[in-house]
């Protein structure tokens, strides 16, 4: 039994740190540049369904098949949905919030649409199966097979949180920030803010995409029904619960969000009758929703928000004495 539980365990961290992956990519978009795209399921799809064409097996009802590496599946999903969010960002990024907001989802709609009707390509709404695992060959010790996938998707989940903590200190996330805060100030200082917004918009995308590709091939299948606007209001949910404006915080809001996602889950099983339980499922966006207006009413910054830093100081005159001192 414990054995068991340990695995289940590495199951749900597995889970959560791949929704970790679309909150560090909704983080640089929104929490660093201030972009609001409701559109995360269409990258993260797209970033699934690419993965899944290039490394699954050869089937004859279906385009693709090419019986690719997985690494070359995740490095191709991370490329396609960065082009999808670059051309996306290239017609709408001159659009602000709630403009950009309706923009972005109908483009969810439009893939997830996509998706369910060329079959073709996506397999329909019978989905891609047969998606290799990677460790595959664990398989048949689940403990193992959890433990070595949890492994994988920490080692992702570390090298993109210290590749964005890279660039959030650099010039360039420093830029994003004041474009943020005050963008005709940017743009005064000579920083060209269209330009750096579509550069966060694609770089969040492909970071979405690689996110899709990493969960499709943990689970092994994918059908249209996993990325329906649900998957947006979740990761909006886990960075606002988390904070955004810190990827450590997006991290962790991931991991609270989807624990309460599961637990709630795990309780319509056990205490509603089969019969009600799909209807007794919307229960978990209500948890979802209360445990989000908690948060923003205890700490309206997230658990671990972004501090006040920073670019405001580095602007602020300073004093005649410490004029004088630096004299």
């Amino acid at each position: 039994m414990s054995l068991d539980i340990l695995a289940y365990g590495a199951f749900f961290l597995t889970m959560a740190l791949t929704y970790a992956i679309m909150c560090l990519g909704l983080n640089i978009q929104w929490g660093q540049t201030g972009l609001f795209n409701v559109g995360i399921a269409a990258f993260v799809a797209i970033g699934a369904y690419v993965s899944a064409i290039l490394t699954t097996p050869e089937t004859p009802d279906r385009f693709g098949g090419f019986d690719l590496p997985i690494v070359v599946g995740w490095l191709g999903a991370s490329i396609a949905a960065g082009l999808a969010a670059w051309l996306v960002g290239a017609l709408t990024i001159r659009l602000r919030s709630d403009y950009l907001a309706i923009a972005t989802f109908g483009v969810a709609v439009s893939v997830q649409l996509c998706v369910l009707n060329i079959q073709p390509l996506t397999g329909g709404a019978f989905g891609v199966g047969f998606i290799p695992r990677p460790f595959g060959s664990l398989a048949g010790n689940p403990l193992t097979f959890s433990l070595a996938n949890l492994a994988l998707t920490a080692c992702v989940v570390l090298g993109l949180y210290l590749a964005l903590e890279h660039l959030t200190k650099s010039p360039w996330g420093r830029v994003l920030r004041a474009i943020r805060e005050d963008e005709v100030a940017a743009q005064a200082l000579g920083k060209r803010p269209i330009r750096f917004r579509l550069q966060a918009f694609t770089i969040g995308g492909a970071i979405m995409g690689l996110a899709g590709a990493v969960q499709g091939h943990f689970i092994g299948f994918i059908a249209p029904d996993n990325y329906l606007p649900i998957l947006t209001f979740q990761v909006w949910a886990m960075l606002i619960v988390g904070g955004s404006g810190n990827n450590r915080g997006a991290i962790l809001g991931a991991v609270l969000v989807w624990g309460l996602w599961a637990l709630t889950a795990a309780a319509v099983s056990a205490f509603v009758p089969p019969e009600q339980q799909a209807r007794a499922s919307s229960l978990q966006i209500v948890a979802i929703g209360v445990g989000l207006c908690l948060i923003l009413l205890l700490r309206p910054r997230g658990i671990l928000g972004e501090g006040r830093s920073s670019i405001a100081g580095r602007f602020k005159p300073k004093s005649k004495a410490q004029q004088k001192f630096k004299e």
